[in-house]
């Protein structure tokens, strides 16, 4: 089985404040927030909100001018175009780059074939990268994540290339992992598409570099 910790991963911001040199103005400012619990939480927000800044911070890939990052979680990232992120010929080499290779020879094939199984790619280890689908490259690099023994995924508008029977494939997987109740993910999606909402554990809208309250999707208006 793929051996992902059951503590549910933590991310804390306190009073974070993010700007670039050139600018006199906070990209993120003075923004808090927590995720502590399990869920497929979402970010919704326009173009130029903050919400690939406050990403890159998440991440480590920038640093806060000011504030505090606390992350208490193995943080794996799901990009919009996944060509950027495989780098191998087929899906099975490409999840041996992410799987601990001190373990079993026996033992990474059940890891692998568990991988593919839960994001609907069941007997596709053998199968070229150029036969895939955008969909099913998405669906690869999750199983990446997976494999690599991530708790904690950022989805950064990950449907935006996909049509909406892929789009919807990948909302559907990714609700059923967060969901699962012997070894959850905790996923953090941002998204644009209002449509998407209804799958959302905790929604908060990015506005001005700061992030709201996480609602009930049912509750939430952007405006």
């Amino acid at each position: 089985m793929i051996s992902i910790s059951n503590e549910i991963p933590n991310l804390t911001f306190k009073e974070v404040s993010f700007s670039w040199p050139e600018k006199n103005y906070p990209v993120i400012d003075n923004c808090s927030f927590s995720i502590n619990n399990k869920g497929l939480w979402m970010i919704i927000g326009k173009n130029g909100s903050g919400k690939s800044t406050l990403l890159k911070l998440i991440q480590g890939i920038l640093k806060p001018n000011q504030g505090q990052i606390i992350r208490k979680a193995k943080i794996g990232t799901v990009f919009q175009n996944p060509d950027h992120q495989i780098l191998m010929p087929n899906c099975r080499s490409e999840l041996l780059l992410n799987i601990n290779n001190e373990l079993p020879r026996n033992q990474i094939n059940i890891n692998i074939k568990n991988a593919l199984n839960k994001v609907g790619l069941d007997g596709f280890d053998k199968r070229p990268i150029h036969t895939l689908s955008g969909g099913q490259k998405q669906r690869l690099i999750i199983a990446s994540a997976l494999v690599s023994n991530r708790n904690f995924i950022l989805m950064d508008e990950p449907t935006a290339l996909l049509d909406n029977k892929s789009q919807l494939n990948i909302l559907k997987i990714l609700k059923e992992l967060t969901s699962n109740r012997s070894n959850p993910v905790t996923a953090l999606w941002i998204t644009h598409r209002m449509e998407e909402l209804r799958f959302a554990d905790g929604v908060a809208e990015m506005k001005d570099g700061n992030l709201s309250e996480w609602r009930k999707s049912s509750k939430f208006n952007f405006n």
